[in-house]
């Protein structure tokens, strides 16, 4: 199928942090996750978070994401600030605005690759854009495998219906944790391939944290993070430059 790229819209940010912090414990147990970040995800972008282990990058994604608290400045999805939303409309937005794909796939194994794919929109109550949903299924790949259970597909499979439960409800971002980190490497790139394609194609918004170089050079954008800051930026990533940036990176997780 010949599908003319979706147009980036720059209008305003699908997500931005301001300031952003995040401190746990106290006293001489206190951490430091995040410290004073601004950085914002665009619109149509594929953008991804790396750093070494420690450095933040998954508390990034869950704090502006709304699943975790923030303890100084501000978020927002689209215009919606998150800090000071009552859990009612934060548990709302996140299941209206935002999509998820984690390393585990979260698939129920009692339901079908299509009942899992439209679940979040069947507990909201809503009906799936039915031009939409096809467009989805037929990038993820998965249109002769709607009616299988979960236990009769692959890994890379189960995790393209993850995927797929992301976009179906065409969030204003999806947020992706290490979405290849159970996959094999033929598996992976599938993934990978496949929200890059949401992205030129169908216009979404994939904000992914990885560790992999490989993986980031799919993306946009490489946002670098070391001890809970924004060290660095990289437009256009390949793989090798994106392993040279990360060798900057000394034991301590601070750039040299």
């Amino acid at each position: 199928m010949t599908t003319t790229a979706a147009p980036v819209i720059t209008g305003r940010a699908a997500a931005r942090a301001t300031a952003l912090s995040k401190v746990y414990g106290e006293g001489e147990t206190r951490v430091v996750a995040l410290d004073q970040v601004s950085v914002e995800f665009h619109r149509g972008e594929f953008t991804a978070i790396m750093g070494p282990s420690g450095s933040g990058k998954s508390t990034l994604m869950h704090c502006m994401a709304g699943l975790d608290t923030v303890s100084g400045g501000s978020t927002t999805i689209g215009d919606t600030e998150l800090v000071g939303l009552k859990d009612k409309d934060l548990t709302r937005l996140r299941r209206d605005h935002v999509g998820f794909v984690f390393q585990a796939f979260n698939l129920l194994p009692t339901l079908t690759a299509l009942e899992n794919i439209t679940l979040p929109m069947d507990i909201a109550g809503r009906k799936p854009d039915k031009e939409w949903l096809d467009r989805v299924i037929e990038t993820v790949g998965l249109s002769g495998r709607l009616s299988h259970r979960p236990s009769q597909l692959s890994g890379g499979q189960q995790q393209r219906v993850a995927c797929a439960r992301a976009l179906a409800g065409r969030p204003e971002i999806v947020f992706a944790d290490e979405p290849t980190g159970n996959l094999d490497s033929r598996s992976g790139a599938e993934i990978l391939a496949f929200l890059r394609n949401s992205v030129r194609e169908l216009g979404q918004t994939v904000v992914m944290v990885t560790h992999d170089p490989v993986a980031a050079s799919y993306a946009d954008r490489v946002v670098f993070l070391a001890d809970g800051r924004i060290v660095d930026e990289l437009d256009r990533p390949t793989a090798d430059g994106v392993l040279d940036r990360m060798r900057r990176f000394d034991a301590k997780g601070r750039t040299s």
